[in-house]
């Protein structure tokens, strides 16, 4: 018996919040990108906060999005393991392109790899954490929806990168996270259109959704805390912070927080074109 599947079973909070992730995941990656160019010393450092962020952004976005997802007639619960590997996943698929484009530059073949590389692994991650739902039935997937999810995530992946690399504006870059941020939610919610759930048999019990929310938050806790520290550590950089004529003014300037050298003047005078946090 094929089963009735929602994924707004709470309306409209679950999909607004999912969003509002990914796009905080994607703005607090561009910030990191720009650290991580003006600062090449400690590239590195950035970069990975920046591939962290995105990846715990999306993986966030996820599954937030799936507090909303419900099985008429059937339990639905989540194995630990692969929700927790479906968050490696995504951060280590995302360092990968990141890194890519940071060290190598924004090439059309370059962008086109870890693009390709960096999409496929977010797509892989989205099923992965799929792979871990329990319930009393067999989830089934339209292939046609579900190569047009995965092509959706290289398409995302690729226009991330791309801006991670090419914008560098304040205000641009937190328009191209809302763009990013739709990218991301359209990728999940077109996969999740490719579900379809076949009963095996019926529940004992209706299902205690105060249950599977409770799991959901103790999973999200620790990436939502991690998105926080690094908003903290973006925000209260002294670079980001004070525009770049502002900084100049200032001799000397403040140590940055995350392990950067101060600007110098000679180094002032060559950092042009990039906003303030």
């Amino acid at each position: 018996m094929t089963a009735t599947v929602s994924d707004f079973y709470y309306g409209a909070v679950t999909p607004v919040a999912a969003y509002l992730m990914a796009c905080l995941g994607a703005a607090l990656g561009l910030r990191c990108t720009t650290r991580s160019l003006r600062r090449p010393q400690h590239r590195a450092r950035w970069l990975a906060m920046g591939a962290v962020s995105i990846g715990c952004g999306i993986w966030t976005m996820h599954f937030i999005a799936m507090i909303g997802f419900s099985v008429q007639g059937a339990l639905v619960n989540y194995d630990t393991t692969k929700t927790l590997l479906s968050l490696l996943v995504a951060i280590v698929v995302v360092a990968i392109g990141v890194f890519l484009v940071g060290y190598r530059g924004g090439s059309p073949l370059n962008l086109g790899v870890a693009g390709a590389v960096t999409g496929l692994g977010v797509a892989a991650m989205h099923y992965l954490g799929m792979a871990a739902i329990q319930t009393n039935g067999t989830l089934h997937y339209n292939p046609l929806t579900v190569a047009l999810s995965v092509v959706i995530a290289v398409g995302a992946a690729t226009a991330a990168l791309w801006a991670a690399v090419s914008i560098h504006a304040l205000w641009a870059s937190l328009g191209a996270s809302l763009v990013m941020g739709v990218a991301v939610t359209g990728m999940h919610y077109t996969g999740m259109a490719a579900v379809s759930v076949h009963l095996t048999h019926q529940a004992a019990s209706a299902q205690s959704s105060a249950d599977l929310v409770a799991f959901l938050l103790v999973m999200l806790a620790g990436p939502l805390v991690v998105l926080l520290i690094a908003a903290v550590i973006v925000m209260f950089d002294p670079d980001m912070m004070l525009g770049d004529d502002e900084t100049s003014e200032q001799a000397p300037a403040p140590a940055p927080l995350f392990g950067g050298d101060s600007v110098f003047p000679a180094q002032q005078q060559a950092q042009t074109h990039t906003s303030s946090w």
